[in-house]
């Protein structure tokens, strides 16, 4: 069995006790331990700030762009690999783990591509000179600079590689270090993403640790200049918002939670639209075993119209195989952890009390090509809830799994506006219609609740990737529930990393102090 280590301070930790173990979820076969114990985590950080954080802020972005395109090609390299430890470790299937390995890897080059732009400087240029003095003699500017702290990136079990890529790739090109903490149950990929890049030797030392295990005291150790960013469940991230050193210090911090994400559909749409609603649903509900913060979770139809949509739902729900996606025909794998699977049970049990189970069992099922009784597999559940309304649980619970619940409204975009704001904040809402007077009466009531807004069309059919595929150049992030964060969406990713400083000065030392 694999023992994981930590990259830190410049070399490489393996600890002599205190593990946790690392299970393949397809079979429940032990695949490997970790455990930081031992890790002095005052000297990680010192050495992210000072040997890290010098040489990053001694270049320019376009030079940190530049290895950026490096880390993007060494893992592009070890792709098959990759994708093995993916499947052992994480039951993805092909499809799944592309979605994280490549879209780490795409991330990364995405951000290179845009250092070009940025160019051969190191201080960004925000908005316009404003003028002081009357006759224009003294001005003022904002700027952005590299943060002179370090930023620890805690990502979700669910994209191990995508999720420490993304992150990585704005910390980097502000030039701020980082420390990397994959969740512990699924950090074999991770451990393998960062030794690639680290035995590629493309990044100055300190510019990228990783601890597999406990943070330790290392979070109590962060200051004003540090940046957390953190994904995962709301109630880690306000644990984590409860911790003292935090509060004291003003540290900059990110969250991206749950979210009760909505797809709604409109009245009277064509027949492309609603077949992109339907395959779309389909695959939100069900990529990754649903283990998705962008997974679809609740669904809105015009009310007489509930019933079709709830037999074809049902229908194309049915022909998902699942399984170790080792065997052959398996299109869906297991959730991660047993942990996950027992909330997932707990989850559907909340759901049953205010919503009818119209698909799913409710209960643990046996995978294709696992043993009997092993694996830790949930099938796609679809709840109904007629008054949507009065379904608490739906709107509060994320039953993080291949779930969702099918709910009416009276086919007005002010009531499906309405419903979609009962989740309490999301990362992404879905709509489906080809009326425009109905979607911009939809976007005026309705999408404020989340961060991003998926609309799909008739015109979009043939190209639209649906609304779980987050993409560099777009802002990822949601109000309340999900967290209130933001990342990715080009210089917004960036700006987390960034100090916006206001220079005032005579316009000659302002242009001089301003231009990199």
């Amino acid at each position: 069995m694999k023992t994981l280590r930590s990259y830190v301070a410049g070399r490489w930790h393996a600890a002599d006790s205190r593990f946790a173990e690392l299970v393949n979820p397809s079979t429940e076969e032990p695949v490997a331990r970790t455990s930081s114990h031992g890790i002095d985590f005052a000297a990680v950080l010192e050495h992210a700030r000072t040997t890290g954080g010098a040489a990053l802020r001694s270049l320019t972005f376009g030079q940190r762009g530049a290895l950026l395109k490096e880390m993007s090609r060494a893992l592009r390299d070890h792709r098959d690999e990759l994708f093995e430890i993916s499947r052992l470790n994480s039951g993805t299937t092909a499809t799944d783990a592309s979605f994280d390995i490549d879209g780490g890897g795409g991330a990364l080059a995405w951000y290179a591509g845009l250092s070009r732009t940025l160019g051969d400087r190191a201080v960004l240029a925000e908005g316009d000179v404003v003028p002081i003095a009357k006759d224009g003699s003294f001005q003022a500017g904002h700027v952005l600079v590299s943060r002179p702290g370090a930023a620890v990136l805690i990502n979700a079990f669910n994209f191990p590689a995508w999720g420490f890529a993304e992150k990585a790739a704005c910390a980097l090109l502000a030039g701020v270090p980082v420390i990397v903490k994959p969740a512990t149950a699924t950090a074999m990929l991770a451990e393998r993403c960062v030794e690639i890049i680290i035995d590629a030797g493309v990044l100055p030392e300190g510019a990228l640790q990783m601890v597999c295990g406990s943070t330790g005291d290392l979070l109590d150790r962060l200051a004003a200049h540090d940046v957390l960013a953190f994904t995962g469940s709301a109630a880690t991230a306000r644990s984590l918002r409860d911790n003292p050193a935090l509060g004291i210090t003003n540290t900059r911090f990110n969250v991206e939670a749950d979210s009760l994400n909505a797809a709604v559909l409109a009245p009277h749409v064509s027949d492309a639209t609603l077949d992109l609603f339907l395959r779309d649903v389909v695959r939100e509900i069900t990529q990754k075993a649903g283990q998705k913060c962008t997974a679809v979770r609740r669904i809105f139809v015009p009310r007489d119209r509930l019933d079709a949509l709830q037999d074809a739902l049902v229908t194309r729900l049915r022909d998902v195989v699942i399984g170790n996606p080792a065997a052959e025909g398996v299109t869906m794998g297991p959730l991660a952890t047993r942990a996950q699977l027992d909330d997932a049970l707990a989850g559907l049990h909340q759901l049953d009390a205010t919503a009818k189970r119209v698909l799913g069992s409710g209960r643990r099922v046996d995978g294709r090509g696992s043993p009997e009784g092993k694996g830790f597999f949930l099938e796609p559940t679809l709840f109904r809830a007629d008054d949507p309304r009065a379904a608490g649980p739906v709107h509060e619970r994320e039953v993080f799994g291949p779930v969702s619940t099918l709910m009416p409204y009276d086919g007005s975009a002010a009531d499906a506006a309405q419903l979609t704001g009962l989740g309490g904040g999301m990362l992404v809402t879905s709509v489906y219609g080809d009326d425009a007077d109905w979607l911009r009466d939809f976007v005026l009531r309705g999408a404020a609740f989340a961060g991003r807004l998926y609309i799909g069309s008739s015109d979009a059919a043939s190209a639209a990737p649906g609304s779980g595929a987050v993409y560099p150049q777009t802002q990822h992030g949601g109000p309340g529930r999900a967290g209130g964060g933001a990342e990715l969406g080009g210089l917004i990713g960036l700006r987390l990393y960034l100090q916006r400083v206001t220079i005032q000065a005579a316009p000659t030392v302002l242009a001089a102090t301003t231009g990199g």
